[in-house]
């Protein structure tokens, strides 16, 4: 007790407003943490690694404070290190979509505002056809990371995305239903792709392998991917390792405008900046 006590007195001899900043901007970088991995497996792992430093850091600065524990500081320190190696592997695929984020943004293979717009309205279109008739389908919109890995393991198509074919590629009995389909702006790349199943548990609810693949393709890359379920047709959308279910076509259409269109626009601009900027630098180097 006389250790807690000594703990607490010199903590209340530091400037308050030193110990108001300190703890609000260590709230803030929690809380965006938090958030960041809110419905991913690194969520709980986080939460659980913060318990377990702050319980750790709070009994050996006690023991410390009252008994000369040189030792057990080293290891402490030592094991410390051994926790950031540890959090570095583990939240790998958060990481990934972190830094992907910080990138900035990316472009659509050069596809124009008409193109892509033309696009998302025969997604929905096949994705309602569907939905309607209960037939599984599992579609991914690649994004700023390349999917190449993924495309080399299903069947080439690269063609136009049309309602029909996209109908026909998942009609039940075709060569190609199975599995799912990668689209990379205004075109299908390919179909019958093989993707990584997310760890069961990992998403809520008895969900099957197609829903678990649309989350597992979503945890180490910045793909959307439309999932319609063969046996109620519910549509939902996964990005970012979360899966929402029972989405309406107003939604669809306002999130895959999002995705697409409003990107792709944002990406144009920006290029054109670039562009310009890069013109002037010229022009003031010859003058």
């Amino acid at each position: 007790m006389e250790a807690i006590f000594e703990y607490f007195n010199r903590v209340a001899s530091y400037n308050p407003l030193i110990v108001f900043i300190e703890l609000l901007l260590i709230g803030l970088v929690v809380y965006w943490a938090i958030d960041f991995l809110e419905g991913t497996r690194g969520e709980k792992l986080f939460r659980g690694i913060i318990i377990l430093l702050l319980a750790g850091s709070m009994i050996l600065k006690l023991l410390i404070g009252h008994f000369d524990f040189e030792r057990l500081q080293y290891l402490y320190s030592s094991f410390l290190i051994f926790v950031l190696i540890l959090a570095a592997v583990a939240f790998q695929p958060e990481i990934r979509r972190m830094l992907i984020r910080i990138g900035g943004a990316g472009s659509f293979g050069g596809s124009s505002h008409q193109q892509l717009t033309q696009t998302v309205e025969e997604i929905i279109i096949a994705v309602n056809n569907l939905s309607a008739k209960k037939v599984g389908a599992i579609i991914v919109l690649e994004r700023q990371v390349a999917l190449g890995e993924f495309i080399e393991t299903g069947v080439r198509i690269d063609s136009k995305v049309k309602a029909a074919l996209l109908e026909t590629i998942f009609h039940p009995g075709s060569a190609l239903h199975d599995l799912a389909v990668i689209i990379q702006g205004d075109r299908i790349a390919a179909a019958r792709v093989q993707l990584p199943l997310a760890e069961i548990g990992y998403v809520k609810g008895s969900l099957g392998s197609r829903h678990r693949a649309a989350v597992g393709i979503t945890t180490g890359s910045d793909a959307v991917v439309i999932v319609v379920s063969e046996e109620t047709g519910i549509i939902g959308i996964a990005e970012d390792g979360k899966l929402e279910q029972h989405i309406t076509e107003d939604e669809l259409r306002k999130r895959l405008t999002n995705i697409l269109v409003d990107a792709s626009t944002l990406a144009a601009k920006l290029r054109k900046n670039v562009k310009e900027k890069k013109d002037s630098d010229s022009v003031n180097q010859e003058i």
